[in-house]
């Protein structure tokens, strides 16, 4: 059944603890802390629990399959004036955000159950402390995860540009690319991966009909399995990052990138609410957790990237992923350039966080839960008098701060941490919801192992 797919993600797979707690002590602190993600009904098994929020069944049963009026939109998008196509668009989201179900840029209330979870695991077994697995390697707070989707021939002109501007700051980045769209330079390619850079595949003709029936994504499947060997990619994003967990299956990949945590914008809105990748059946995910550069640009014209920014401090309290998805498209404009610019300026000068390609994410991710890690220092997690819970002796709050009163250059967000459900939240019934252990000596591409109009 679908709902398996995410059965590796429990709480206790995802602390990794050094000492084995009873599995009854964890379905009690599972059972208790399960209010925190406001889903409908009393859910407290955690299969069930899995499937509504990494598996978005919170959204109705028909929650992957794209409506009606998106499939004709498909069908009619290229003979429609892009400023038309804009207006729709912004059109669009402003409903779609208005009736949506999660929070948005933050959606903390995952996080905020798996940290519940571990405090009621520690004061029911007893401990004062557990040692876990450390997150991130070397003790980074976070990982910075760079990805682009090349969605046109005109992004792939720009593609030389965006890597200019990654390693300028001092970051590699991933290349998606639509292979039965445009030319692909394979001048290009070979040299984005001398440069350590990786390249993976987004769909195959980025016409918005991937997902229209499972025997057309199936045939469509054939071919995107062959340009991943033909490119040596290991990674997928699938375009206007439309999305059916079970068909994706049949892709050969390591990992997808196709999900993400909170989006309100995209043709078939929702999210899994994570902010750390999970295993979805033979792969890993890597959900995008910082909005979209067309979304920021084009739709509620931003001139900084204080939306990111501030999202950024959020996933490093929770020791996350910051995984941003960007369009050579759009950064090709001065004002989103310059967005993107200033956005990587910011996390040059941050210490605290583990900046890797995707490929690297994935296989990290794996490592960790693979029973035999041992990590070179164990973390720890302790439980504190407010009672809350201190990981590496770190509220989830912060250091120092608490949610209203966040570092000075970011304005406060009174709806991160709070311990209740969204206002207005309408639960909806079945249907469609309206609103390391050794590294790789090989990487993907070649390389060694080591740290527009449309939608993606």
């Amino acid at each position: 059944m679908m709902k398996h797919l995410w059965d590796a993600n429990t709480p206790e797979a995802f602390w990794q603890l050094e000492t084995a707690v009873p599995p009854e002590v964890w379905q009690a602190a599972i059972a208790e802390a399960a209010v925190t993600l406001c889903l409908p009904g009393n859910v407290t098994a955690m299969s069930d629990l899995l499937m509504m929020t990494l598996g978005e069944g919170q959204f109705g049963a028909a929650h992957f399959e794209p409506p009606t009026s998106i499939r004709l939109y498909y069908h009619v998008k290229s003979y429609v004036p892009h400023g038309l196509i804009m207006l729709l668009r912004r059109a669009l989201g402003r409903r779609q955000q208005s009736r949506f179900l999660l929070g948005w840029p933050h959606e903390d209330r995952y996080a905020r159950f798996l940290w519940r979870v571990m405090r009621g695991v520690l004061v029911r077994s007893g401990c004062s402390e557990l040692g876990y697995r450390p997150f991130w390697p070397g003790g980074a707070r976070f990982a910075l995860v760079l990805t682009h989707d090349v969605e046109t021939a005109r992004g792939m002109d720009y593609v030389r540009a965006v890597a200019d501007m990654d390693e300028a700051h001092g970051f590699r980045s991933c290349f998606n690319l639509v292979p039965e769209r445009y030319p692909i330079d394979g001048a290009l390619v070979d040299e984005l991966r001398r440069h350590g850079f990786e390249v993976g595949i987004h769909g195959l003709t980025h016409d918005g009909r991937l997902f229209t029936s499972h025997r057309l994504f199936a045939e469509r499947a054939a071919r995107i399995n062959h340009y991943l060997h033909a490119y040596g990619a290991v990674g997928f994003r699938a375009p206007f990052v439309m999305r059916h967990p079970q068909w994706l299956q049949a892709l050969d990949v390591e990992y997808d990138a196709s999900f993400f945590d909170t989006d309100p914008y995209q043709p078939v809105p929702g999210g899994t609410m994570s902010l750390w990748p999970f295993f979805l059946g033979r792969f890993v995910e890597l959900p995008y957790t910082l909005s979209q550069d067309c979304v920021l640009d084009s739709i509620l014209h931003q001139r900084t990237p204080e939306i990111w920014l501030r999202k950024v401090e959020l996933i490093a309290r929770y020791r996350g992923m910051a995984l941003v998805n960007t369009h050579p498209d759009y950064l090709s404009s001065p004002t989103c350039g310059e967005l993107y610019r200033q956005f990587l300026a910011a996390m040059r000068v941050r210490h605290d966080a583990w900046h890797a390609l995707p490929y690297e994410v994935a296989r990290w991710w794996r490592q960790r839960a693979a029973p035999e890690a041992v990590p070179e220092v164990w973390g720890s997690l302790t439980p504190d008098a407010a009672g809350g819970l201190l990981v590496d002796g770190v509220a989830e709050t912060g250091e120092g701060h608490r949610p209203g009163h966040e570092p000075s250059h970011l304005p406060s967000d009174p709806s991160v941490g709070r311990d209740v459900c969204p206002a207005g939240r309408r639960f909806q019934a079945p249907g469609r919801a309206t609103s390391v252990a050794e590294e790789s000596a090989q990487s993907p591409n070649g390389m060694s192992g080591g740290a527009a109009s449309e939608y993606s």
